[in-house]
């Protein structure tokens, strides 16, 4: 099993007409070309029938939907263009939207949020499963050998149990990186992306993993600012059924000082790295010290438990 995305997933890229939707569109048909997920096609409004590299484009993500049976949308509109874009995708009924574009506007972003979770509202009464958004400014989704839904390089991902999710899209990467090394693999990796405003957030994923049965242990990485790492350590202590390793970044970061992702703000006493990491460890998680140690954490955690 696999969590949001697998050989089933049907894939289009909304601008995929630009040089880098198309570069990584070509990157994840790719990587499933004989077998697994399909990128279907892309849209570009008025590049309709035109074909590149080829992928067909339409006009629209209706469009795309009727006639591949499209599932699942991955975003490389420019940020004045996303929000629409996703919105688009979410009135077309794409069941996964992982939007990559860096820089969309945060207010943008709450009107995505507000008219998501209104869609999903009627989504439920309906009896229909919910919209589900990853990002943005993130790296995307991978279930290894199965599909590839992003920018992170596929070749170090390995089939296995670990299920990692991220608010770093480069330490998403050491992490699969050291867990494919030690031999774990992965069941899927999410990452979330930093910004403030997004889509899934850490306990959306959780909830996901502790419901699959490939997935036996998880990586949680997290940031500073905000206070999502808090409140899965909250979510992890009171329902979470397998181990959970994590690593805190911006440790060294200066006090009063913004570091790196939108989303990485200290206000007040929350949101520290101490804060974060105290939660963590009262939530049974453990928390690797360095970056070069989440591997090497979680392996030590699997085997004090008796799993490895």
């Amino acid at each position: 099993m696999a969590v949001l995305v697998n050989n089933d997933s049907r894939i289009i890229t909304q601008g995929i007409t630009g040089k880098t939707g198309l570069f990584h569109s070509v990157q994840c048909r790719d990587y499933t070309r004989e077998k697994g997920a399909k990128v279907v096609g892309g849209v570009t409004p008025g590049r309709g029938g035109q074909s590149v590299e080829g992928f067909p484009v339409w006009d629209s993500v209706a469009e795309a939907v009727e006639k591949e049976g499209a599932n699942v949308s991955m975003i490389f509109v420019p940020p004045f263009g996303a929000a629409d874009a996703i919105l688009e995708a979410v009135d077309a009924g794409i069941e996964l939207v992982v939007a990559i574009t860096e820089g969309i506007p945060v207010l943008d972003m709450l009107k995505v949020k507000e008219y998501l979770a209104k869609t999903n509202a009627l989504r439920k009464a309906d009896g229909k499963n919910i919209i589900r958004l990853i990002g943005p400014n993130c790296p995307g989704i991978i279930t290894p050998n199965q599909a590839k839904i992003g920018i992170m390089p596929g070749y170090i991902h390995k089939v296995g149990s670990v299920g990692i999710v991220s608010r770093s899209g480069t330490l998403t990467y050491e992490a699969v990186h050291q867990t494919s090394a030690l031999g774990m693999g992965q069941s899927t990796c999410i990452g979330i992306g930093g910004d403030p405003v997004k889509g899934m957030e850490f306990i959306d994923c959780l909830e996901l993993f502790n419901n699959d049965e490939q997935t036996e242990s998880v990586v949680m990485i997290g940031e500073i600012g905000g206070t999502a790492e808090e409140e899965a350590s909250a979510w992890i202590k009171a329902n979470m059924k397998k181990p959970v390793a994590g690593f805190i970044a911006g440790v060294t970061a200066p006090p009063g000082r913004r570091m790196g992702h939108a989303g990485a703000i200290i206000s007040g006493g929350s949101g520290t790295a101490e804060s974060k990491m105290k939660a963590m460890r009262e939530a049974g998680i453990a928390v690797a010290k360095t970056p070069g140690e989440m591997g090497t954490t979680l392996q030590a955690l699997l085997k004090e438990r008796g799993m490895a």
